[in-house]
């Protein structure tokens, strides 16, 4: 009887064994994963967020904490938020995706005229990608006059990704007038040190351009070009310059983020959003700059509609102009953009006292300052965006600001094929930056405040936490 019982007892224990075990090895494949996400990782706190959450299938939130009307423009940060998801960002997705609007005449080596020799000069042997001649269209020819060694990565900071790819196709510009923009300091005239760039060969994205270099950039625009208005500062003039580079520094920082370099080893790239939290989210005067310098640049193309509606997008290939020109209209006749958000701007406001002409001279000088530190910049894909997106700015400010002493309207402003490109690329690039922000904003500030309240120093503590967690909280449900 007793050895019954005890073989009784020894069956019901091997079968508790066999259901453990057999518990376990059901959920064996499932720590596996979870190990190679932990590897991967970049945080260990996401993956306690796929142990404790039930739901994996979330909705998108915005970023819906900038409400009303954006400081010093005539529109509100949800109908911007909805007009450029609805109408503005799908259609300068096609736009700058044209021939006409690919194609960047730009001045890539010149030396910086603000500082000594820090190894800027090297530029002018900086490793680029050269095409053989007989690739580029024939009016290119003439103007490229420099074949630059491609074995020299050290004026790059051995960074390959900051190395523009001069590739272009047989598509041709044909020929525009070229003057020189009196809010910008390259000279338009000088072909000799031009090159031209395919832009879609060359986005805008992390290059591995930091540092010192980096820094005195920015310095030096901020400080001496144009420093932060003193809080309270009524002048609507005096603030316009530090809220345009403030909002194209946050562009830029933008692009940056979503398109980053994750991993160099495996040149796998992916959102950062932690790059955008600490460089823009976590402050939110930066946001509302990036909207202030979108509008503006909004209101310059829509204030220049009789010049672009007739200008001639003419690359040669008939049926791609027409639709380049069908996709400008489109862009600027918009009927809820029109309806919604007539004017984004009120540069009238602008230059009505006594010291207007003065103060808008200033701010002309300043911007050439800072169009000139351009040339300062030591990576050469840096250099190519900051140029476009300073030309496209400078373009706007000659649309917005084409005013004689009496304040009365000059002749009907004329813009260059560059700056045309420049303006529109410009535009394209801050409603990138506009709508990833309203669609990644929100997850980046929860990202950035747990990364902020749990220093790195606390990693191991995070991950003893997710062994117990496993331990204590899956295993305990099989025994």
């Amino acid at each position: 009887m007793v050895q019954a019982e005890v073989g009784v007892k020894k069956a019901d224990r091997a079968k508790k064994s066999e259901r453990k075990w057999s518990s376990c090895a059901a959920v064996a494949p499932l720590i596996s994963v979870l190990i190679a996400v932990a590897v991967t990782s970049r945080d260990p706190a996401s993956i306690v967020s796929l142990l404790t959450n039930r739901s994996c299938q979330c909705p998108p939130q915005e970023l819906d904490k900038y409400t009303g009307v954006v400081e010093d423009c005539c529109c509100d940060y949800e109908t911007v938020n909805s007009l450029n998801r609805e109408v503005l960002h799908p259609l300068l997705q096609e736009l700058v995706r044209t021939p006409f609007f690919r194609y960047f005449k730009v001045k890539l080596w010149c030396d910086c005229p603000f500082w000594p020799d820090d190894g800027m000069c090297r530029l002018r042997d900086c490793s680029v990608c050269e095409c053989p001649e007989n690739e580029f269209p024939e009016p290119f020819r003439n103007s490229l006059k420099h074949n630059l060694p491609s074995d020299n990565l050290q004026c790059q900071e051995g960074k390959p990704q900051a190395i523009v790819d001069r590739t272009l196709d047989s598509i041709t510009f044909r020929g525009w007038i070229e003057a020189d923009n009196p809010w910008t300091s390259d000279d338009e005239t000088d072909n000799s040190e031009m090159t031209y760039v395919n832009l879609l060969l060359n986005p805008e994205r992390y290059t591995g351009y930091t540092g010192p270099s980096a820094r005195r950039i920015w310095d030096a625009i901020y400080s001496e070009n144009c420093p932060k208005y003193a809080s309270g500062e009524a002048c609507q003039e005096k603030k316009v310059l530090y809220k345009l580079i403030s909002g194209l520094h946050s562009s830029i920082s933008i692009h940056i983020a979503a398109d980053y370099l994750v991993d160099e080893a495996a040149n796998m790239w992916g959102e950062n959003l932690e790059v955008m939290y600490d460089r823009v989210v976590h402050y939110p005067d930066r946001v509302g700059n990036l909207y202030f310098t979108f509008l503006f640049v909004l209101r310059a193309v829509t204030k220049a509609a009789n010049y672009l509606e007739v200008a001639e997008y003419d690359t040669g290939n008939h049926a791609e102009d027409a639709s380049t020109l069908l996709l400008m209209k489109r862009l600027l006749y918009n009927p809820k953009l029109q309806t919604a958000c007539p004017l984004p701007f009120d540069e009238a406001k602008l230059w009505k006292g006594k010291s207007g002409p003065q103060l808008k001279q200033t701010l002309q000088r300043q911007f050439k300052n800072i169009s000139a530190l351009m040339d300062c910049v030591g990576c050469e894909k840096c250099r190519l965006w900051g140029k476009l997106q300073v030309l496209g700015l400078g373009t706007a400010l000659k649309i917005l600001f084409s005013v004689d002493s009496q304040n009365q309207p000059e002749t009907s402003v004329q813009l260059q094929r560059n700056e045309v490109i420049a303006l529109v690329n410009l535009l394209n690039r801050l409603s990138e930056s506009v709508h990833f922000v309203h669609e990644r904003g929100l997850l980046s500030e929860k990202l950035g405040n747990v990364q902020h309240s749990v220093p790195a120093a606390n990693d191991i503590t995070k991950w003893h936490g997710l062994w117990k967690l496993i331990r204590g909280g899956w295993f305990a449900r099989f025994s």
